[in-house]
């Protein structure tokens, strides 16, 4: 414990205890007299910090002045400018901006045939001639790309494209201390922090073979973990724990990284990740729609298909009904007619029995789970519904409307569930959430760990009495229903959509760092969908299903539109006669429930 300190460094003998410890712990509301306190834990795995240093890899401190750190800092100009493709990109905690030639991000390499109008700042110059005085360059780089990263926020995994530049890559780090790691493809993992002010030069093997990636964290704190300077007086010196450890404050950091064009084939001693000496390229994700035809065509591929595929396997996981959305059906007179749109295996369409239900998906393989049940349902576009205008005294959409991949698709739904409504009736509307963690309370999206037990995932989460058998949305727990005002949100802040983007795959059980994206699902346990009914379409071939290796199951992508708060209540309050009745999050989704006037 450190003395007058609000942290500690809590040792374990074991790997296993140590992960047990913080599965149980971290989050904890701790009561001390009459204050409330929340316990939050970091697990540090002693075998990662011995790794040693990527060859290639130097780290220089203090490189530059604070003066120098702040005339860098004030040259970045980050207000949009029309026409400049050096405005704020897309992501959200992240700015970039490029000088001398754009990295394209749908292709991961430049064009360079297309030089940027304005070079390098001049700022920068006298910078890069310390670089090559000093022997850490032997060329000035004529390529910068500038990221800002809000605290906590990070960027997936990933290795400078061979063919873009030369060997050597400098980055400065400014404006606050991170923590970068460096992933070997034979899964080992080196962790640096990166000092304010700092140089990190990357040549040969740490630039060309291992991967590198920002810590995305998932708790809001202030601070995190970090290795100390000098060893503390009196801790532990136990062989194989790592006890040197201290707490460092985040902040906002801003990185300058300097490469150099390169202009010929890469002839680097790792031809297994080189793009010129003929390694595969990894292909890249759908692209975000441009276009009315490109929304439908994306919602084919890496919705529909995907569901009729896996259909048998997604209803296996999809058999208790969510709390709160079984007390709004428990709420509705007797008799009343109510539409499940987008019903999957109908686990809502029999909470009710006083109820006239009638359910659609788009799925044919989920309508067949339904009829199998007893259930009425017929396959229908959650965009055009055939039922008659005004013939429903309540609609529900849960877990639908975030796999409509435009703002006007998604638009169109709603205004197609206030359609089938009657005057004075009700609509219950769920959509995943990109805040998974609200009011300082993880979804068990988040708490959930899972481990590999026969092919199948299983809990080891001791606080949870439930616990879904797959990847797909959370059950929800009606101990932990959080009210929100009905009105948008005036913190929403909009993530900018590049059309030409390509969708990024999202890491299970992570925090989101992107509101567009594909979630995976491992189809475990049994037959696709297509294998146990030949006639449905030829979906295994489809592109969203990924072959990993021969006799391995495939993982399909699902395409999903994360919605921030206030989000779906602004999207609500464009369509005409209809009020938001109430809005709250509940286990990672945002919902609310409309009125028809």
């Amino acid at each position: 414990r450190q003395p007058h300190k609000s942290y500690s460094h809590p040792v374990s003998r074991s790997e296993d205890g140590a992960r047990k410890a913080h599965a149980n712990l971290n989050g904890w509301k701790l009561q001390c007299g009459e204050s409330s306190i929340t316990l939050y834990l970091s697990y540090v795995d002693s075998e990662a910090a011995s790794v040693p240093l990527p060859e290639g890899l130097a780290l220089v401190e203090h490189f530059v002045s604070p003066e120098e750190e702040a005339q860098l800092l004030n040259v970045i100009d980050w207000s949009p400018t029309q026409g400049d493709v050096t405005a704020q990109k897309s992501l959200k905690h992240r700015r970039v901006k490029h000088y001398g030639f754009e990295f394209r991000y749908d292709i991961n390499n430049v064009d360079k045939d297309k030089p940027l109008a304005a070079g390098l700042p001049d700022e920068c110059v006298p910078i890069l001639q310390r670089c090559v005085e000093q022997g850490h360059t032997n060329v000035l780089p004529d390529q910068l790309t500038v990221n800002q990263y809000e605290s906590g926020q990070g960027i997936p995994p990933h290795v400078d494209t061979h063919s873009a530049f030369e060997d050597t890559i400098l980055s400065l780090s400014l404006g606050a201390k991170t923590v970068m790691e460096f992933r070997h493809p034979d899964g080992r993992v080196a962790a640096v922090v990166l000092p304010e002010r700092s140089l990190l030069v990357m040549k040969g093997e740490s630039r060309y073979l291992w991967s590198v990636v920002f810590c995305v964290r998932i708790t809001p704190r202030k601070v995190d973990m970090v290795p100390a300077e000098a060893p503390r007086a009196g801790a532990p010196t136990e062989p194989g724990i790592q006890s040197n450890l201290t707490l460092s404050r985040r902040g906002t950091r801003t990185s300058f990284t300097f490469r150099k064009i390169r202009h010929e084939p890469c002839r680097c001693a790792f031809p297994s990740a080189c793009d010129s000496q003929g390694a595969p390229s990894p292909s890249p994700g759908p692209s975000l729609p441009s276009c009315p035809a490109d929304a439908a065509r994306l919602e084919e591929e890496y919705v529909h298909r995907v569901y009729s595929t896996i259909a048998s396997h997604f209803s296996d996981t999809r058999h208790t009904p969510w709390p709160r959305v079984c007390h709004f059906l428990s709420s509705l007179p007797s008799g009343s007619v109510l539409a499940d749109v987008g019903c999957g295996n109908g686990k809502y369409l029999g909470v009710n029995a006083d109820l006239v239900t009638v359910g659609c998906d788009r799925s044919t393989a989920l309508v067949q789970i339904c009829a199998a049940r007893g259930y009425h349902a017929f396959v229908s576009d959650a965009l055009s519904v055939p039922l008659r205008t005004a013939s429903c005294d309540a609609c529900i959409s849960i877990a639908v409307i975030h796999h409509f991949s435009t703002a006007e698709r998604r638009l169109a739904a709603v205004k197609e569930l206030v359609r089938l409504l009657k005057p004075g009736g009700q609509a219950l509307i769920y959509v995943w959430a990109f805040e998974q963690e609200y009011n300082k309370q993880k979804s068990k999206y988040l708490k959930q760990i899972f481990k590999e037990d026969h092919g199948e995932f299983s809990s080891t989460n001791l606080l949870s009495e439930k616990s879904q058998k797959s990847s797909g949305e959370q059950i929800s727990d009606p101990s932990c229903h959080l009210e929100n005002s009905h009105k948008p949100s005036d913190n929403m802040q909009g993530v900018s959509r590049v059309p030409d983007a390509h969708l990024s795959v999202h890491t299970n059980r992570t925090a989101f760092i992107s509101q567009d994206l594909l979630v995976p699902w491992h189809l475990k346990g049994g037959k696709s969908q297509q294998e146990e009914n030949p006639d449905l379409s030829s979906s295994q071939a489809s592109a969203s299903a990924l072959k990993l290796e021969s006799g391995t199951v495939p993982v399909f992508h699902r395409y999903y539109h994360v919605f921030q708060q206030g989000e779906l209540e602004h999207l609500c309050a464009q369509v005409s006669g209809v009020k938001v009745k109430s809005s709250y999050h509940d286990q990672g989704n945002w919902c609310v429930v409309l009125q028809k006037e």
